[in-house]
């Protein structure tokens, strides 16, 4: 028997990296997985051998930064399968990393809109159907967003990262009485693609980056962190294992932030 058997979660950014680890290991836990992400075939990939190896999963194309997509998948979890208790809202983009005379508003905008309006629209949706049974949300933010703020360039970014913990907290204590959790897991340095696609302008100027990623993890030496050990956690803050704690922010860095911070 799993830890999460008869529940239903919804994982957004599942097709890759910690969304897909958790996704994963959500399923062989007995939960009904909704993985959420914008990408269809890649999407539909991860779904489909999430069902023929470990357990249930439907793919689920959306955008997290619009409201009308967000609501209308999960209505389209709850129609499936009747319910929803856990929400893991971890979606989200590296964006533009740049010096602030040249961070253009509309590179701003976009990593507010996916990282922190984005959670906003998956949490603001999710709630009503949470709070039928109670349940628990999972918040990806970033130990660039609650630790460490030396990053170059990383302004926009580590904005919605700490705007994301704030949220979490707020909404611990808002949900509190209708026996819906609130956590927060920051990762530090991970081997997911999320680095790739960071786009990094002129910081030279800046110096030399200090923060994420840091070039030593005591915990590994210089290693990078596994998606799999982020969803060990995860899973821990979704399951009854948990059932006393909300509000709280876990570090998930092999302490890459003492270092650092």
């Amino acid at each position: 028997m799993g830890v999460l058997d008869g529940k239903v979660a919804l994982v957004t950014g599942g097709s890759s990296g910690i969304g897909e680890a958790t996704a994963r290991l959500f399923a062989r836990e007995g939960a009904r997985v909704a993985v959420l992400a914008l990408g269809p075939e890649e999407l539909e990939e991860v779904a489909q051998d999430i069902s023929d190896s470990v357990g249930e999963a439907m793919p689920v194309a959306a955008d997290i930064s619009r409201p009308e997509q967000m609501k209308a998948a999960v209505a389209k979890v709850v129609d499936r399968w009747g319910r929803l208790d856990i929400v893991f809202a971890n979606a989200g983009i590296n964006g533009v990393w740049a010096p602030l005379e040249e961070l253009d508003p509309e590179e701003w905008r976009q990593t507010i809109d996916v990282n922190l309006t984005g959670t906003f629209f998956t949490v603001k949706y999710a709630a009503p159907y949470l709070k039928r049974n109670g349940g628990a949300i999972v918040i990806t933010s970033s130990i660039n967003g609650a630790r460490v703020f030396s990053s170059p360039g990383a302004t926009a970014y580590s904005c919605s990262k700490a705007g994301q913990v704030a949220l979490a907290k707020t909404l611990a204590l808002e949900l509190a009485e209708d026996r819906v959790r609130v956590n927060v897991v920051c990762p530090g340095n991970i081997a997911t693609e999320i680095e790739e696609s960071t786009d990094r302008q002129d910081l030279k100027s800046l110096g030399e980056s200090v923060g994420f990623p840091a070039k030593a993890i005591p915990l590994t030496g210089r290693a990078a962190g596994r998606p799999e050990q982020v969803a060990e956690v995860v899973l821990f803050l979704a399951s009854d294992a948990s059932s006393h704690v909300t509000g709280a922010v876990v570090t998930v860095d092999g302490a890459q932030s003492l270092m650092v911070g």
